[in-house]
């Protein structure tokens, strides 16, 4: 056992704050150092992490996983996570630094590991995803036989006031309603009944929502629910999901009997169609993942992947608090 210094003492609060309470970040910290996996999302890591040898050590793998988390749950930049880190107590307590012993992991250091997460070969932030999954199959959060399809634009920077005079070549403009979006898309598979995403792809944003269909469905659903972009999609739908029925809402045309049926039925639908929103509310309102950080697709499709991954267990908390 080490012995504590004066930094950690001060850091655990002991003595020196009497009235200080728990804020919502130490809640949550500490709920999410319960729940997160963290044996099983390093063993995906471990094979293509640094080992010791020759020069410095590495710093440990999973204190660099907890800081990437941070980085994501508080939507921060490389300095700004390791400013952030300097700044908090909270954060210093749940990555497991004490300043009286070692410095915080820099900048570069945090982006080292990101570049790692993000190398096209290995693929890691999918595969964080998929190991998610397991996890919360494992704990009896089965993937069920209903799919619900949707799709969020993510922005990117349009503006050309840059050096090379351009936009980001991999993003692209949309129309959604009146209005132009520029950037990409997030299309998600969510479980019907856990209201869970099971599946993920990112493209441009001028990809039609459709087109991502065979890659969202597992293959053995009996029930496909997606808003009006998905219908009319029963051959697409068929060739991933062929016991599917298309749940999918329809489009309503002018006033009328016909019209009020159809609309009714599409409230209907919408009550199970509604729980893919919860997915995007997290991922976009609570981490912030709302506009890319980084230039091109494959860069922002791990820290989507990753996103989905703690929002499953962020959506599963009370099935995963013993």
């Amino acid at each position: 056992m080490k012995q504590a210094t004066l930094a950690a003492a001060a850091d655990q609060g002991a003595e020196f704050e009497r009235f200080r309470r728990p804020t919502r970040r130490d809640v949550f910290l500490q709920t999410m150092d319960t729940i997160v996996p963290w044996a099983e999302l390093c063993a995906v890591i471990e094979p293509h992490y640094p080992k010791v040898g020759k020069g410095r050590p590495p710093i440990g793998l999973e204190r660099m996983l907890r800081m990437y988390f941070v980085q994501h749950w508080f939507n921060l930049a490389d300095e700004a996570c390791e400013e952030a880190l300097l700044d908090s107590t909270a954060l210093r307590r749940f990555v497991g630094i004490d300043l009286g012993r070692e410095r915080v992991p820099d900048g570069t250091t945090l982006l080292k590991f990101r570049r790692l997460l993000e190398d096209d070969k290995h693929k890691l932030g999918a595969a964080l995803f998929a190991k998610v999954g397991e996890v919360l199959q494992g704990k009896g959060l089965k993937v069920g036989t209903g799919t619900i399809v949707d799709a969020t634009i993510i922005s990117a920077p349009s503006s050309t006031k840059n050096d090379k005079g351009g936009r980001d070549p991999e993003m692209h403009q949309t129309r959604k309603g009146q209005q132009w979006h520029f950037g990409m898309k997030l299309h998600i598979g969510v479980d019907s009944a856990t209201g869970l995403a099971h599946s993920a792809v990112v493209t441009a944003a001028n990809v039609h929502d459709k087109h991502a269909i065979p890659q969202l469905l597992h293959g053995a659903e009996q029930e496909v629910y997606g808003d009006s972009a998905y219908a009319s999609q029963q051959e697409l739908i068929a060739l991933k999901a062929p016991q599917a029925r298309d749940r999918t809402n329809r489009r309503v045309g002018p006033a009328g009997i016909a019209a009020d049926i159809e609309r009714i039925a599409n409230r209907i639908k919408s009550k199970v169609r509604s729980r893919v929103e919860h997915v995007f509310a997290v991922v976009k309102r609570q981490w912030g993942f709302n506009k890319v950080r980084y230039k091109g697709l494959a860069k922002n499709a791990t820290r989507a992947f990753v996103a989905l991954g703690l929002a499953s267990i962020y959506m599963a908390r009370s099935h995963l608090v013993e």
